[in-house]
């Protein structure tokens, strides 16, 4: 019988002036960037969870403290791969991935491909089981008013 196993991820970080904007690892020219101690890539925090709940082991906070200096505006993309490597380790592989992203602004449709590409990348698996869509809240809540993004994910693994 084959282990399915489900995890969701939600992150949020603050808009911050000079700091980069960077959403599944995509550099996105904006005159705001997210405030954290890595390099606040709220998408790809949320993919990290997802997959670290489906599999059981808490979360990003607890293998990638924000109290250790060895994680200072580190690439989320490596933390990624870390746990795609934690996964993988207790015999499970990420069968797909499913996100959105939360932002009034900038508009995220032209940098989609990219974040997709990178996900799959980062995680061994083909594009096609990567979704990553993005939407607005229409003017409400600290997102509709511009002060951060936030990011869902929910991820399937497998043994």
């Amino acid at each position: 019988m084959t282990d399915f196993r489900v995890g969701h991820g939600y992150d949020v970080h603050r808009f911050a002036e000079d700091r980069k904007l960077i959403l599944g690892g995509v550099e996105i020219d904006f005159e705001l960037g997210l405030l954290g101690h890595s390099d606040a890539d709220v998408l790809l925090h949320a993919v990290s969870d997802a997959l670290l709940g489906a599999a059981g082991l808490t979360d990003i906070g607890k293998h990638f403290p924000d109290t250790d200096a060895t994680f200072k505006n580190i690439d989320s993309r490596i933390l990624l791969r870390r746990v795609a490597e934690l996964i993988k380790n207790e015999g499970y592989s990420v069968s797909n991935v499913d996100c959105t992203i939360v932002a009034q602004k900038p508009k995220l449709a032209p940098h989609i491909q990219n974040m997709k590409q990178n996900i799959a990348k980062d995680l061994s698996i083909d594009e096609t089981r990567v979704n990553v869509k993005a939407t607005t809240e229409e003017g409400l809540g600290f997102t509709g008013e511009m002060k951060g993004i936030s990011a869902h994910a929910v991820a399937l693994i497998v043994k």
